[in-house]
């Protein structure tokens, strides 16, 4: 039976989750929904360059992680009608790596790195000339017999994606002519996103499941699209063992319950620093490599995944003495703690 099964689904392997993947993305600056500062200087600026016949200027964009970046460089592409060619920091080990994509690019593309911040500073160098005066200086031999040659390149456009703009250098960061910090979605944007994530991967959903699902996404498109095809799941396991098929609003709930994600949005690890803050630190300031070691987990993932959505919904504050579970979190989870001195004095960074 188990092996019947394994058969059926080899033979259905979705066409699909490529294609999903792509259909669920949105294609130009109308179709995508929120960020609505963001889209309305990107249309001027492309609408600029189109009527000049010129690239567009280099980008910047920045933010936490799942909220549009690649999304939004796959539409500036489309709207200029370049061809797209990405990449990513850590992938450019060498300055022939990065020379190697230079030189293979046609006039108008559009270069997409991602995690730019990554860069490695002797490729970084090779970048500076690229951007600012669309020259590539290569190094030919070594040792004494050594020559440099400056080669021209097409007019491209640079996009650079990163989560962490405060790593990037001053040199790099002020060659882009332009950066855009992409914000947490509110529940509304985040609704008609999962509305037409609904549509494209044919799952019937009730409105007020959509609610449910759009609170729980941490205010980011990647996670609630994620959450909805895991409910997609539930749903359809119900429908083969008789329930009706759609997402109601308790299947929504069901579901999310099972996956650990709570009303706040919260998942496993979420809980588990904030707990961690509360029962073992009374609170805080700790740091945050002791706060990490607390909870087995890496501080990176903590400093760039967990904090910045815990310290946009306030539950967790940055001061310099380390960090705090705020008012917020006690009372999220019912715990009676003093307020520490810290927290009342000390300011947030």
């Amino acid at each position: 039976m188990i092996d019947e099964e394994r058969g059926a689904l080899t033979r259905r392997a979705l066409p699909g989750d490529a294609a999903w993947e792509e259909a669920l993305r949105p294609r130009t600056l109308d179709e995508m929904v929120g960020q609505d500062h963001v889209r309305a200087n990107l249309a001027v600026f492309i609408r600029a360059a189109r009527q000049r016949g010129e690239p567009l200027d280099h980008l910047l964009l920045h933010g936490p992680p799942g909220l549009g970046k690649t999304s939004l460089a796959g539409i500036v592409a489309r709207e200029m009608g370049a061809v797209l060619r990405s990449t990513s920091g850590p992938a450019i080990e060498r300055p022939g790596d990065l020379a190697a994509l230079l030189s293979n690019l046609e006039p108008g593309d559009v270069l997409f790195i991602d995690e730019i911040h990554r860069l490695p500073p002797v490729v970084e160098e090779i970048l500076y000339p690229a951007m600012e005066d669309y020259q590539l200086d290569i190094l030919i031999g070594q040792g004494p017999g050594a020559r440099s040659m400056r080669l021209d390149l097409p007019r491209f456009t640079l996009i650079g994606a990163t989560t962490r703009a405060g790593l990037l250098t001053s040199p790099l960061r002020d060659r882009f002519g332009w950066s855009a910090r992409l914000e947490y979605y509110p529940p509304a944007d985040l609704e008609r996103i999962i509305e037409r994530s609904a549509r494209v991967l044919r799952v019937e959903i009730e409105a007020r499941a959509v609610a449910e699902i759009a609170r729980r996404s941490r205010g980011t498109p990647r996670v609630g699209n994620r959450l909805l095809r895991r409910v997609r799941d539930f749903a359809t396991v119900e429908e083969r063992t008789g329930a009706s098929g759609g997402v109601s609003p308790d299947l929504a709930r069901f579901a999310l319950e099972r996956l650990d994600v709570d009303a706040e949005g919260f998942d496993r690890l979420d809980r588990q620093v904030l707990s961690a803050l509360l029962e073992k630190f009374e609170g805080g300031p700790v740091g945050l490599d002791t706060l990490a070691a607390a909870v087995g987990e890496d501080k990176g993932t903590l400093e760039d995944v967990v904090e910045p959505y815990l310290i946009h919904q306030g539950f967790l504050a940055r001061t310099p003495r380390g960090r705090v579970a705020t008012r917020r979190a006690r009372e999220h989870f019912g715990v009676v703690l003093p307020l520490p001195p810290s927290s009342q004095q000390g300011k947030l960074l």
